[in-house]
């Protein structure tokens, strides 16, 4: 499911302070060709890398504040990719559901790392990248750094999987310090059989009240029952059952040399806020000259309005740094 130290440098046209002032402006200033543009003033491109079922999307209120964002859309993710079929629309046929081969079937973190390689490849000739990842996300945002360190100004993790000591994210739900998850009790929106149609496969339009009811505590109990279903509704019902299996750490020569930041969602019910703390730790000691720049927001995994808003601000707070 489903949250930056740059420099931005700032080119200003030096303008004409009156006439009077003209001929010294001209002198202490290149000249500039006629037609011309004038020069670029250089933006940060924040690439969003979604967790397990989410959606490939930027972000609006970033982009009003003067920063690009851009969703990567992940292999088997997207609109054309036939996740969202017509077993899968109201009344649904559950019998289809559960048996229908997957488009998610074969893909892995290596695809997913490709594919974001590729956006942060181009966006990095535009000006600096902040990479961010949220939740299952972490596991491509840390192999990406492993390969591409120098186009990378900060990695993001919001409340995200940072592989450090131990190599997947299904090895850190068998620690003691996620206990506390919930993700293991959603079985109940579970369908079908990942042998058979090669993915996991989650029922997100559900009207059980039960399973409703499991999945709000879980991903975003915060939220209103407006913000729930929107998320619901927007969310993928496949996902790759390799992805969480994958050897996802970052490498102290390679992704240990980026400025990082951990946003830690303290009422994560999902991630619970113990394990994000252990991996911040693992990290640090891995690293203990580039340490994470640690924040925190009140809010649960999926974050509500309220928790985005103030994640947006420390945000565009690192871009401006």
């Amino acid at each position: 499911m489903t949250t930056t130290t740059t420099t931005m440098t700032r080119m200003t046209r030096r303008g004409l302070l009156g006439a009077a002032a003209g001929a010294a402006a001209v002198t202490a200033t290149p000249a500039v060709a006629r037609g011309s543009r004038p020069p670029r003033r250089e933006v940060t491109t924040f690439v969003l890398v979604t967790g397990a079922n989410g959606a490939p999307t930027g972000d609006a209120e970033l982009t009003l504040r003067g920063h690009r964002t851009v969703g990567v859309e992940l292999p088997g993710h997207g609109v054309g990719a036939g996740q969202f079929r017509r077993s899968y629309q109201a009344p649904q046929d559950l019998a289809a559901l559960a048996t229908e081969p997957s488009p998610m079937a074969g893909i892995t973190l290596d695809d997913y790392v490709a594919a974001t390689v590729a956006v942060v490849r181009r966006a990095a000739r535009l000006g600096p990248v902040i990479l961010w990842g949220g939740s299952m996300g972490g596991a491509t945002v840390s192999r990406v750094a492993n390969e591409v360190p120098g186009l990378i100004s900060r990695l993001v993790y919001s409340s995200a999987f940072c592989c450090v000591d131990l190599p997947t994210v299904g090895d850190y739900l068998q620690t003691p310090e996620a206990a506390g998850t919930l993700i293991l009790g959603l079985g109940g929106a579970s369908v079908g059989d990942p042998r058979v149609i090669g993915a996991t496969r989650t029922n997100f339009r559900t009207n059980d009240p039960a399973v409703l009811a499991k999945l709000k505590e879980a991903l975003c109990a915060d939220a209103t029952e407006a913000e729930f279903m929107s998320m619901l509704n927007g969310s993928h019902p496949d996902e790759s059952s390799q992805v969480p299996l994958a050897d996802a750490r970052g490498h102290k020569k390679t992704w240990g040399t980026i400025p990082r930041t951990y946003i830690r969602h303290t009422r994560d019910r999902m991630i619970p806020l113990p394990l994000q703390d252990r991996m911040i730790a693992e990290a640090d000691r891995l690293t203990p000259a580039n340490t994470f720049d640690v924040r925190s927001v009140a809010t649960s995994h999926a974050a509500d309005q309220a928790g985005w808003a103030a994640s947006v601000d420390i945000l565009d707070e690192l871009a401006r740094r």
